[in-house]
């Protein structure tokens, strides 16, 4: 059932690639029961309800929408509610199952193996992107901006608010990188009313905290999509997945390229080095007293 979870999971748009290691099996058993891996690989990407699943898998109606939902609540499936049903599809590992699973040192280091060994490279090399990058506010001016690549206006619109901590960082520090930037950094919203809980926060909170990961230097990145918008990552190189394929991996195209391109004025250029140490993907040095931004992977997002 977990080799099938597998295969499951990789037919999925985000894909989750197998390695000749087969660690990705050690991290699914990590996170699904094996009746829960049972049906999940009997899932994928069409939402479907209760009863059509219990149809399909032979399940009793009731125990169905029951384990559907436990699933759904633990992060393994994504349930929704269309036409006044709960609807219920697999979600993929990335973003998904991994964001949502309780790491500890044995699945962080697993995690760790399985993106240095294929797995970042069949997640993130193939195209579309996962992720894009969008600007920093104070980067751009607002009327170049465009709809789909303003957060604040995507977060004007907002209700709910979640600042949750990020699991990259997380995972690296289970391996023993320490990051000097803070945990807390993934913002989510919905443009819903929903139930407040421990990580929630208000429209003011979030959009204050817009402003600070800005003045961090950390890179706000999306799910690359126009429409539905839900969150956004503020992504450091040392620990983002993401950013890692750039700085690490040498998949360039890791996250979509960005709209916006940094441009340094030679002229009021102090060659202070500051705008070097806060690009996270290392693609500004300096020639000739003054910085110099490599364009081909740099954006002002990126090197905000």
């Amino acid at each position: 059932m977990y080799e099938n979870l597998a295969e499951a999971l990789d037919r999925l748009p985000n894909g989750f690639p197998r390695t000749s290691s087969r660690v990705e099996i050690r991290i699914l058993k990590r996170m699904f029961t094996a009746d829960e891996a049972a049906l999940a690989s009997q899932m994928g990407r069409d939402k479907e309800t209760a009863d059509a699943v219990a149809k399909r898998t032979g399940l009793a109606p009731e125990k169905a929408s029951a384990k559907l939902s436990m699933m759904a609540e633990k992060g393994l499936l994504w349930d929704y509610e269309e036409e006044g049903k709960q609807v219920f599809r697999l979600a993929p590992f990335v973003v998904g199952i991994y964001e949502s699973s309780s790491l500890d040192h044995e699945l962080a280091h697993l995690v760790e193996e399985y993106l240095s060994n294929g797995g970042a490279e069949g997640i993130m090399r193939p195209q579309p992107a996962i992720h894009r990058v969008v600007p920093a506010q104070k980067a751009v001016k607002s009327e170049w901006i465009l709809p789909y690549d303003d957060v604040k206006a995507v977060l004007m619109r907002s209700k709910s608010f979640t600042l949750r901590p990020c699991i990259c960082r997380e995972q690296q520090k289970l391996v023993g990188h320490e990051c000097d930037f803070p945990l807390r950094t993934c913002l989510s919203f919905s443009e819903s009313e929903s139930p407040t809980h421990k990580l929630s926060i208000s429209k003011d909170e979030a959009l204050a905290f817009l402003d600070k990961s800005e003045e961090l230097g950390l890179v706000h990145t999306v799910s690359n999509v126009m429409k539905g918008m839900g969150y956004v990552c503020n992504c450091c190189g040392c620990c983002c997945g993401l950013l890692r394929g750039i700085n690490e991996w040498g998949i360039e195209n890791s996250v979509a390229f960005a709209n916006y391109f940094a441009r340094i004025d030679p002229e009021e250029c102090a060659g202070c080095g500051t705008c070097e140490d806060r690009c996270q993907v290392h693609a500004i040095r300096e020639e000739n007293g003054v910085s110099v931004v490599d364009a081909r992977s740099a954006s002002d997002a990126v090197c905000a």
